[in-house]
């Protein structure tokens, strides 16, 4: 079975869902923020099964947060004249989650590589669509942060410059 990653593209392979030069570059964005929801549902998924119970509400809240803007950018999509991206049926995770701990780093990490893609979106956005990706920006930042325990000075930004190359999406 192929693993996708949050990107929604398989581990190396082409993303055959849609070309990636059909539409704006906002349409774009909003679909590369799309996968990146539809990746940070399941992320939660797993962080849910393993966090520990002083943490569940936060994971729980994290999790509808991230449904509520999956649902956001299909809608932006289909406004914007494209065929939302699908869910796949599985992610590929940075790392092994086997305890509470790795649970709480993966929550982090999610909260991280959200915020990088709304970074995209902000810059790609117009309008509406830009105030509602700043504002997603803003909301994964803190929650990094609160899962984290520490912040960044550019959220959405750093996490590009620290790994010249890397791709946003994680790697099994």
């Amino acid at each position: 079975m192929t693993t996708r990653t949050p990107q929604g593209v398989p581990n190396g392979e082409q993303d055959d869902r849609a070309d990636p030069g059909d539409g704006s570059a906002e349409l774009r964005a909003v679909q590369a923020a799309l996968r990146a929801e539809h990746a940070a549902v399941y992320g939660y998924g797993v962080v849910g099964g393993r966090i520990a119970d002083e943490r569940r509400a936060e994971a729980r809240t994290a999790h509808d947060a991230h449904r509520a803007r999956r649902d956001v950018w299909q809608r932006m999509a289909r406004d914007l004249g494209g065929a939302p991206q699908a869910a796949a049926a599985g992610y590929a995770l940075p790392f092994a989650v086997a305890d509470s701990d790795a649970a709480v780093r993966l929550a982090a990490e999610l909260e991280e590589r959200s915020a990088a893609v709304y970074a995209d979106l902000v810059r790609a956005g117009e309008g509406g669509r830009r105030a509602a990706a700043a504002e997603a920006l803003r909301e994964a930042a803190v929650r990094a942060v609160r899962w984290r325990g520490g912040s960044v000075a550019f959220p959405g930004l750093t996490e590009r410059s620290a790994e010249p190359g890397a791709p946003v999406a994680p790697q099994t």
